[in-house]
């Protein structure tokens, strides 16, 4: 649909903005990051987003913000604190890239980037977020193409499309925010605003549009998978402190158990815990060099 961009389909993207801000302002939802020009805050509301319900983010936002009111803040903060008050909001990853992001900006200033490319080269800042940023922020116009913004340019231009790439999107969510910017100027908060919540109607009273992107994946079930059990294996940690890879083993049985399901063998807890070291959340630590049979071979720790 990259012609709708041409002079030939300005009048078709003309009455698409037009239905656009009618939506919107029916749809609009009052949520509190969007009363805010904070950079950091906005942030926080842009990574706790992704990958999460609106209503899970709500009340977790507004304390993280209290508790962590700025760059500096989170970066000073210790990495146990910062892991458990993510608990709950899943991809605990996140949470680390979110304050390795803020540790990076606090020891240079404390200022959060304003320019795109900058934002970008922070930890855990890809393009969604950084367009965010841009937007929500510092009123930047910038192709910000998030799940719900993907779903209404995917509802309304591509009904009978399979296999859409995003390259084909862009141009159009560009044409869109300029010729929205054109004729009124408001910016581009509003503009994307009603973009988010006409998406998020139709993902509630329609087929899912998103299910039409190439870059659509379906989310594994929570229940019984490695990341459940990952999210266990910190929550224990967190709990607890450092721990053997038997008494983790230990824990996660009576976890699995307790759920009906059968109990990892200690190569899987040790395949789990080595992922979650990857990641940067956990470190080991040799504890011994027998096998194990003979007792423990490490202990773990919380991530520095």
């Amino acid at each position: 649909m990259a012609q709708a961009v041409t002079a030939a389909g300005l009048a078709g993207l003309s009455r698409f903005v037009e239905l656009v801000r009618e939506r919107g302002a029916e749809l609009y939802r009052d949520l509190p990051w969007r009363r805010t020009c904070d950079a950091y805050a906005v942030l926080v509301s842009e990574v706790m987003l992704q990958q999460t319900q609106v209503s899970r983010v709500l009340g977790r936002w507004e304390e993280w913000v209290e508790r962590f009111p700025s760059i500096d803040s989170l970066a000073a903060a210790p990495l146990p604190e910062v892991l458990g008050r993510w608990q709950g909001m899943g991809y605990n990853r996140r949470a680390l890239a979110l304050k390795r992001c803020a540790e990076a900006c606090s020891s240079a200033g404390g200022v959060l980037p304003s320019d795109y490319r900058e934002l970008l080269a922070l930890p855990g800042i890809g393009p969604s977020t950084a367009a965010g940023v841009c937007v929500f922020a510092y009123g930047q116009q910038q192709v910000y193409l998030e799940t719900n913004v993907r779903a209404v340019f995917l509802h309304e231009f591509y009904a009978h499309c399979d296999k859409v790439p995003d390259k084909e999107l862009v141009p159009l969510v560009q044409a869109a925010c300029s010729l929205d910017a054109a004729t009124r100027p408001d910016g581009p908060r509003t503009w994307y605003y009603a973009l988010l919540d006409y998406g998020a109607y139709l993902k509630k009273t329609v087929p899912n549009p998103s299910r039409r992107s190439a870059h659509h994946v379906r989310q594994s079930c929570f229940e019984g998978s490695s990341r459940q059990k990952r999210a266990e294996l910190l929550r224990c940690m967190l709990a607890q402190g450092t721990l053997s890879d038997v008494e983790l083993e230990s824990a996660l049985a009576a976890f699995e158990l307790a759920a009906g399901r059968v109990a990892p063998d200690y190569e899987e807890v040790e395949r789990l815990m080595e992922g979650l070291e990857r990641d940067g959340l956990v470190v080991a630590a040799p504890n011994g060099a027998g096998g194990h049979d003979e007792g423990a071979q490490k202990s773990w720790s919380l991530g520095a």
